[in-house]
């Protein structure tokens, strides 16, 4: 396993992310600490979470994953530097809207802080478009930010072309520093967000690229083939749009490529994505240790011209 630049931001990370949004939802504060200890053991060194993570559950206000990782990080020992953590602002926290304004960014950065138990987040990042929010307020937010030390890098998620190509423009004309990494959303079955105009611009500015619903909220691990295999699961729901001819072909090429390797199904389809044009590293969850280590798996694992071209093809 070899850590990858990320874009021009000069950090590091390891070739798979670990999702943070099952901090506190799916995972609880015993599993997740167990999870963190064995993924940074493995020599991985990113972790991505959000303000807002997991505001969704009944009774959470957000900030519960934020909250699980500074405990973690204060109770493992471990060095501050050995850790890339990836955060995001921009979700309604309670504001009833999505909110990239200086005012915001600026109070809960210091709040993300907080909950992290650290004077500074490696990447920060826009997590949704605000239209209501000019992107030099919003970059000259994270420019105080970086000048002050509280953040090292910034990005921004589920932006287009056309969005990051403004957001470039407006930070060349005002003097701003300009986003150097995306997350967009990315995996074997969900592909016509990024590929084409928006990861040729990523490929051409040098863009990081950190995709989440790398297992497409599970189904491509393979746990998922009917109706059934869904009931009473948390994600189940979503994971049900994928059952159709589409996933069951790469369901399929998945399991030719299982049996060519001997690797686990969510292993293949992180190490299709990790061996993709323009992508720097998946975002992959775990809620158990065997999980787990199907995504550290994928980290060391190479597939063949003949696989990534069959479960390509599968995907298309």
């Amino acid at each position: 396993m070899e850590l990858r630049a990320l874009g021009r931001t000069g950090l590091s990370i390891s070739p798979v992310v670990f999702g943070g949004n099952v901090f506190g939802w799916t995972a609880d504060e015993k599993t997740s600490f167990a999870m963190l200890d064995r993924f940074f053991d493995a020599g991985f060194n990113t972790i991505d979470t959000a303000d807002a993570y997991s505001r969704w559950v009944p009774g959470h206000q957000g900030g519960e994953s934020e909250a699980i990782i500074g405990a973690w990080l204060k109770k493992s020992g471990r060095s501050r530097d050995e850790a890339i953590i990836v955060t995001k602002v921009g979700s309604d926290m309670g504001q009833g809207k999505r909110d990239l304004s200086a005012k915001w960014i600026l109070e809960e950065a210091d709040n993300s802080l907080r909950r992290l138990q650290t004077d500074y987040i490696d990447l920060y990042l826009a997590h949704w478009p605000d239209e209501t929010t000019s992107h030099e307020e919003t970059l000259g937010a994270f420019a105080k930010l970086k000048e002050q030390g509280k953040i090292r890098a910034i990005g921004c998620s589920n932006y287009d072309a056309g969005m990051m190509q403004d957001s470039f423009d407006a930070a060349g004309k005002a003097g701003l520093p300009r986003y150097d990494v995306l997350q967009p959303e990315y995996n074997l079955y969900t592909r016509n967000s990024f590929e084409g105009p928006l990861a040729e611009l990523c490929l051409r500015e040098e863009i990081g690229v950190i995709n989440y619903f790398g297992l497409a909220s599970g189904f491509l691990t393979g746990k998922y083939r009917d109706r059934t295999d869904a009931e009473g699961k948390a994600r189940g729901g979503r994971a049900l749009t994928y059952l159709n001819d589409k996933g069951y072909r790469i369901l399929a090429a998945l399991d030719e490529v299982a049996v060519e390797t001997n690797a686990e199904p969510a292993s293949i389809a992180l190490a299709w994505l990790i061996q993709r044009p323009g992508i720097t590293a998946p975002i992959a969850s775990a809620t158990s240790i065997d999980q787990l280590d199907a995504i550290i798996a994928a980290g060391n694992l190479t597939l063949s011209d003949d696989q990534m071209k069959l479960l390509t093809e599968a995907g298309a």
